[in-house]
């Protein structure tokens, strides 16, 4: 049985987004012309305006469609689905404006009208998408829209599964139950149908199944071969969840195996071939910007960090990155000279205060108050300035912008998955620095930077070295 929720939704924000704009654009008409006494361009009828912008916006919402916005995967994720809908009013308005050059019929009546269209067509667009978000979550608490899920399997998946959809409200889903020999109990949700097979399953749901989740093979094929032509049968979505998720994560291809065989390749990262070349590419370009325009503060620190005592200028420690690669990467020092250069566990026993090497991994490689830090060193690192000379790392390519923290080859050991964090560069940020550097522990650092490895896009980039830009303006360095 088809679910026409989603179909509904789209509709429903297609026909929002097209009241979106010409809400705007009709907005910016009457901010620079009605209400703006200066003198316009061309002397443009509001009616003749609006029929020029009604016969344009079905191309401005084709490229929203090719942008993704009318697909769960984007429209589900907020911050995503924001980034995409600043571009799409960009490329619309590009598009407008294209028309307005070749056209003999000039739409704009002056220049600030589109600027004006802009802003708004954004603001608008934002509000509207983040409204229908609320409604579709009152008509899920109310059960309308709920797509049934089935789950065949008894694997710990299952439970994390049923888990994640079980609040209907939150993940528009109605479990109809499992297919299994387990019972599926919480404190959150009563129990829940167990089926003994398949048939059993299909006969008490009817066709009310929107979409079934397989999370197991069957060792019998005959079975699992019921399960899908039951689904292609019936118009039923079919998902297989496999046990072991981490095997599927990253960049995943679906290619002919000797021209004639299917076959899965999983990589450990989407950032290959030209992502990787745009990614180095932006690299140079930033980097060397940033070099140029805080020379003059570089150059400040390093006299200063000179003028503070003896020791060097620099801090220079081996780390490793992409493919178990060493290098030396430099910061300002911001440790005393007695502890520069020594590892946590060297320094914290050289000071006769070995009971701090706990505490300090504890607590996510940081203390509060570290002893090692100097009184300019301590500025240094809740400022961030220790990082800049990072920049000259990047510039040499042992570093990226935006990567995972760069692993000391000590401390190879203590990471679970190290080799694929190291499929990717190390970088001066990233995602575990910007998500609460201060508050989260080394595990779910860990789990950031796993989270990057295996989702890496241009744009996550640019978030987090926006989300960057912004703590330390806000005062929010490291400690």
């Amino acid at each position: 049985m088809k679910n026409n929720a989603s179909l509904i939704y789209n509709l429903f924000l297609i026909l929002g987004d097209f009241l979106a704009l010409v809400a705007a654009f009709g907005g910016a008409y009457i901010l620079r012309v009605t209400l703006d006494a200066r003198p316009l361009i061309e002397a443009i009828p509001a009616l003749t305006y609006l029929k020029i912008f009604l016969a344009l916006l079905p191309f401005w919402l084709i490229i929203f469609a090719l942008l993704g916005l009318y697909n769960s995967s984007i429209y589900e994720k907020r911050f995503s689905e924001i980034g995409r809908l600043l571009v799409g009013s960009f490329i619309g308005l590009l598009f407008v404006i294209g028309y307005n050059f070749v056209s003999a019929e000039p739409v704009f009546p002056a220049r600030l009208v589109p600027v004006y269209g802009f802003g708004l067509a954004f603001a608008f667009l934002v509000i509207f998408r983040n409204l229908a978000r609320a409604i579709r979550t009152v008509l899920f608490g109310f059960n309308m829209g709920l797509t049934n899920v089935l789950i065949v399997g008894d694997t710990k998946i299952t439970q994390e599964l049923v888990d994640s959809l079980i609040d209907s409200r939150r993940s528009g889903y109605r479990v109809l139950g499992v297919v299994g020999s387990k019972k599926y109990t919480s404190e959150r949700y009563p129990a829940l149908a167990v089926f003994a097979n398949f048939q059993e399953a299909t006969q008490a749901a009817g066709d009310g199944i929107h979409t079934i989740l397989q999370t197991e093979l069957y060792a019998n094929e005959d079975k699992n071969r019921e399960i899908l032509e039951h689904a292609q049968t019936n118009h039923i979505a079919y998902r297989f969840v496999p046990g072991n998720t981490e095997l599927f994560v990253g960049n995943i291809d679906v290619e002919l195996f000797r021209s004639s065989l299917p076959v899965i390749a999983v990589h450990q990262t989407p950032l290959l071939a030209w992502g990787r070349v745009v990614k180095r590419l932006f690299d140079l370009l930033a980097a060397t910007a940033l070099l140029i325009i805080t020379s003059p503060l570089f150059l400040l620190i390093a006299l200063f960090i000179k003028l503070s005592g003896d020791g060097a200028i620099f801090f220079r420690q081996t780390r490793l990155t992409r493919f178990n690669q060493e290098f030396q990467v430099f910061k300002f020092r911001s440790h005393k000279p007695a502890f520069s250069g020594l590892t946590p566990e060297e320094a914290f026993t050289k000071m006769n205060r070995p009971e701090l090497i706990r505490v300090y991994r504890e607590n996510g490689d940081q203390l509060p108050r570290d002893p090692r830090v100097s009184r300019l060193g301590r500025f240094l690192r809740q400022t961030s300035l220790d990082e800049l000379p990072q920049l000259l790392n990047v510039l040499r390519g042992d570093l990226s912008l935006v990567g995972p923290r760069a692993l000391i080859p000590q401390e190879l050991s203590l990471y679970e998955k190290r080799h694929a964090i190291l499929s990717v560069k190390s970088g001066i940020t990233g995602l575990a620095q910007v998500s609460g550097r201060r508050n989260i522990t080394f595990n779910e650092r860990r789990k950031l930077d796993m989270y990057y490895v295996q989702n890496w896009t241009f744009w996550l980039d640019i978030v987090i070295l926006l989300k960057t830009f912004r703590a330390i303006i806000g005062g929010k360095g490291a400690v």
